[in-house]
Parts: C-alpha cells; sequence; structure tokens
C-alpha cells in the first residue's frame, strides 16, 4: 500500500488550479447551442452549450444574465464569452458565461420579437382595448426629454393650432439603461392629475439601440395601465416600437403627434363659419317654407270659414258616429248568431245525448241478438230431432226390440261370424230389454251364405 495519496478534495483543488492558472481557459468565445435551459428564482441561468460531437455543462449568474436584452432558449444557437473552470463538489468542469449574443441575429432585435409576441398573446395590442383620443383636449401632457428638439416641435405645434389648451412637461431620460424607469415613473405621475385628458410620449429619430427604452416592458406595461388615452411620439416612419404597438394612436414623428393631439384653431375657425353659414341657409329656407305654409292656411277654406268648418265637421261627426253605431250593433248581431250557432253545436255534441243515443242503439241491438239467437236455437232443435229420429231408426237397440239380439265376445268385441267364437266361449248376448251370458255348446256354419 502507497505511502503517498491524494484525497478528492485535494486533487479537484489542484485540477481548478490548473483550470484558473491557465490563460487559455480565461476569456474563451465559443458558438454553440444551448440545450436544458432552467432560468433559477434566484435569477441565475443553468444551461448546457453543444454542437454536433460534445457539450459542457454552463451557469450564468444574475450578476452577469440581468442586461440580456433576450431571453435565452433551447434551441437558440449563441456565441458566448466567459471562463472554463471546476465545479468542485461535483468534481466537474463547465463553462462559467459572462457574455451572451444571439448568433447570426442582432441581441435587440431577438428581444423585440420576444417581448412582442408575449405582449400580442396577452393582447395588449389589440384594437378593442385602445381609449380614443379627444377630439378636443383641455390639458396635454409631454413625456418626454427637455433638451431635444421634439419638445420644441410639438409646442410649437401645439401652440399654434390651439393655444388655449394647457401644457405639462414630465421631463424624462430617452435613451440610457435608466430611460424606462423615469418614462414608467412619469406616466405614473401624470395619471395622478386628474385635470390631464391626453398624453404624448416620445421622443426624436435614432438607432434601435437609442430608442430601445420605448421596447421595454415596463414602458409598454405602464402605458397600458395608464387612465390617460396616449400617443406615442417615437421618430421613425418604418419600424414600430413597442410602444407604438401598445399606444392608444401612433404618430410617426412628434410633430404629427402633435397635430393628431389638437384640432387646428384656423380649420375650427373656418369649419365654425362654414357651420354658421349652413345653419342660416337652413334657418332662411326653414322660415320661406313656414312663411309659404302660413299663406295657404290663411287662404284656406278653414281660416276663412272657421264657423261653417265646424257646422261641417259636427255633421260629418254625426254622420260616423251613427255608422259606428249601426257597425257596433251589426258585429254585435254576427257574434251573437256565431255564439248561438257555437253553443248548439255544442248541446248536440253534449255527452249525455250521445249516451242517450247509444243506449237506445243498445236495446235495439240486444232484441236483435235475442231474436236472432232465439231463431237460431230452433233451427237447431229442429235439426237436432231429425238427427234423432234418423239415429233412433238406425239404432241397434230399435232393431233389438222388435226380437234381435248382439253377441259380444268375453272381451266386449261384436261378434259377427260364426268363426269369430270357438266352442266353449263365454258370450253375452244383448237383448231389447236385457241381456245373457251364454257359452257357446256347438257351432254350425251356414254354407249356402258362404257360396
Amino acid at each position: 500500500m502507497p505511502d503517498k495519496y491524494l484525497t478528492v478534495t485535494a486533487l479537484t483543488k489542484y485540477i481548478k488550479h490548473k483550470f484558473e492558472s491557465d490563460s487559455h481557459m480565461k476569456n474563451v468565445w465559443i458558438k454553440a447551442e444551448i440545450s436544458n435551459f432552467k432560468h433559477h428564482s434566484r435569477g441565475h441561468m443553468y444551461f448546457t452549450l453543444k454542437d454536433d460531437q460534445a457539450r459542457i455543462l454552463s451557469v450564468m449568474f444574475a450578476g452577469y444574465n440581468q442586461y440580456l436584452k433576450f431571453t435565452p432558449e433551447n434551441g437558440m444557437h449563441v456565441i458566448v464569452r466567459g471562463d472554463v473552470n471546476v465545479y468542485e463538489p461535483q468534481g466537474q468542469y463547465q463553462f462559467y458565461v459572462q457574455e451572451m449574443h444571439p448568433d447570426g441575429l442582432g441581441a435587440l432585435h431577438l428581444a423585440y420579437q420576444q417581448l412582442k409576441d408575449k405582449l400580442d398573446q396577452e393582447g395588449l395590442f389589440a384594437e378593442v382595448r385602445k381609449k380614443s383620443i379627444p377630439l378636443f383636449p383641455s390639458h396635454i401632457g409631454l413625456i418626454t426629454s427637455t433638451t431635444g428638439a421634439a419638445i420644441q416641435d410639438m409646442l410649437t405645434t401645439i401652440r399654434r393650432r390651439l393655444p388655449s389648451v394647457k401644457i405639462s412637461i414630465f421631463p424624462v431620460l430617452v435613451q440610457g439603461r435608466t430611460a424606462k424607469d423615469t418614462i414608467k415613473s412619469a406616466i405614473e405621475q401624470a395619471n395622478t392629475d386628474r385635470t390631464i385628458d391626453t398624453l404624448i410620449v416620445g421622443r426624436g429619430g435614432g438607432s434601435i439601440e437609442e430608442l430601445w427604452a420605448f421596447n421595454e416592458e415596463v414602458v409598454a406595461r405602464a402605458m397600458v395601465a395608464s387612465r390617460i388615452p396616449i400617443i406615442s411620439a417615437v421618430g421613425h416612419e418604418t419600424d414600430f416600437t413597442i410602444a407604438d404597438l401598445v399606444a392608444d394612436l401612433r404618430a410617426a414623428t412628434p410633430t404629427a403627434a402633435a397635430e393628431l393631439a389638437v384640432p387646428s384653431k384656423l380649420e375650427l375657425v373656418n369649419q365654425v363659419r362654414a357651420l354658421t353659414r349652413q345653419l342660416t341657409n337652413s334657418l332662411n329656407q326653414k322660415v320661406e317654407n313656414n312663411r309659404g305654409q302660413l299663406q295657404r292656411l290663411q287662404a284656406s277654406y278653414a281660416f276663412k270659414y272657421p264657423k261653417q268648418l265646424a257646422v261641417q265637421k259636427e255633421q260629418q261627426l254625426d254622420r260616423l258616429l251613427e255608422r259606428l253605431e249601426h257597425s257596433t250593433r251589426s258585429n254585435l248581431k254576427q257574434y251573437h248568431d256565431r255564439l248561438n250557432q257555437s253553443t248548439k253545436a255544442l248541446l248536440f255534441q253534449h255527452p249525455k245525448h250521445r249516451i242517450h243515443a247509444l243506449t237506445k242503439e243498445k236495446i235495439y241491438l240486444t232484441k236483435a241478438l235475442n231474436t236472432a239467437y232465439n231463431r237460431l236455437l230452433q233451427v237447431k232443435l229442429n235439426q237436432f230431432e231429425a238427427l234423432i229420429d234418423k239415429l233412433h231408426v238406425l239404432s241397434p237397440l230399435a232393431t233389438m226390440k222388435r226380437g234381435y239380439s248382439i253377441s259380444y265376445s268375453s272381451t266386449g268385441q261384436l261378434i259377427k261370424s260364426v268363426r269369430d267364437v270357438e266352442p266353449g266361449e263365454q258370450l253375452t248376448v244383448q237383448l231389447g230389454d236385457g241381456h245373457l251370458d251364454c257359452q257357446v255348446w256347438g257351432i254350425e256354419e251356414d254354407h249356402n251364405d258362404k257360396q
């Protein structure tokens, strides 16, 4: 047994030291595919980096992944930077990721698409949930930077179009890491003022990185939660930010947002003048029509001779009343006749009449049945008596009463021939008034009969 040996802990620490002292294991860039991804509740991300032939366990701690613009997913191809080291409790080497980028797709674009899909599934882009912008606002809130050109464009446009409207400015950062929080806070602060009826949220144009604050989820949800209708005013023509999609109304530029927020005073004056002309013309036309109608009424018979018209109308009313009374009496008579007919028909169909008719029919049928039965019985009795007479004529008993007899063997068989008995055999001879028990003493056959 060797005297020198290492513990597992000592060996693992030695291997870990080798990894840490090897400069080739520091700031390593790896291109791989993510699998077995898990986002721990403490914020750390655990996953496997793999290619076609190998894989390595990896971790990206919360201190590094909190700045990711996208959420890693299984199957996503990425380029990561980090260190290779040993996880001592399990004695396995793994990759500690410090930086991650999508492979072939910009991180910002991927983050934008992921958030867009998420909010779209929640229905935050649906038109049915968006609020209407007031036609004539009295108090407008501007949420933007006070140092950019956008605010000056909006102020100039609003004051030119509708000088009477009140304007409140909520200064915010429009780019940088903390911009999203200042925009969210400004929206919430504006909603505490019950007099503000329209909000404009935006900034001037810029790159996707500069506009990124308006693609943040916290800004989108703050806009959705706002009770005040919001016009987005992010200065770009072609692409839409998340803020544009959730806003109640989207404007391509801050100036366009100001134009959408307030009507033009000059246009309103022109519309009022046009409406005034239309109203004046309509009233004049109405007056002329009523004047003509008044003239026709003044020239009418009723206006000139109201007493005669009243007399005529009274006579006409009398005739109408007479027609009404006559029609009422006629209708009542028709209804009365119809009621009588219905009553008679109902009485005719009363069950007691039906019962009486059926009872009479039953009595008649019973008599007919008894008559037919007696007639048939008499016929059958006559037929029976005739058959009895015929039977009596043919009966052997009648024959025996005339002096004949019938002989039976001891077994009860009728004897028809002398060959049916033997000498000494017991016989029974049936006579008309009784029978004789006899014994055969001799047999003599009649030969003439045989011939």
